[in-house]
């Protein structure tokens, strides 16, 4: 399952994804409707779903501030608004990556994309690191 922050609505990016994702691509309002919901909420709620994958380009807030746990993963998108159309190719190269190829190997940790660099930490290790041939 990948929860796209509410902040990434009406940009088409849900389709973009489900078009090679075989799960489900929903934005965090879906797993609260009629609700606010804020960003402190945020890391609860995933922990109720099954193994999310959130997806946010709101990374002042969420890298290296939310917390982690096993039960999803966190992907930061250090895009503008104007740039979040590419979200999709960066998640599928990121889902392509051997560190990253399967949910298991996903959860439990926190990933920082750009279209040149991406790093990642876990909750027990919180130093960043460069994920190779990206």
């Amino acid at each position: 399952m990948i929860v796209l922050d509410e902040q990434l609505l009406g940009r088409g990016i849900e389709t973009a994804i489900a078009e090679w994702y075989p799960g489900t691509v929903c934005f965090i309002t879906e797993l609260r409707p009629g609700t606010i919901i804020k960003d402190e909420a945020i890391p609860a709620l995933l922990g109720q779903a099954q193994q999310p994958l959130f997806v946010t380009i709101n990374v002042t807030d969420f890298w290296q501030r939310a917390e982690l746990t096993p039960r999803y993963c966190l992907v930061c998108v250090a895009l503008t608004d104007a740039q979040a159309a590419q979200i999709p190719e960066l998640l599928r190269r990121l889902f392509r990556h051997p560190e990253f190829h399967t949910r298991a190997a996903r959860l439990g940790k926190a990933v920082r994309l750009t279209p040149t660099q991406a790093l990642w930490y876990r909750r027990e290790n919180l130093v960043p690191q460069a994920l190779t041939d990206w």
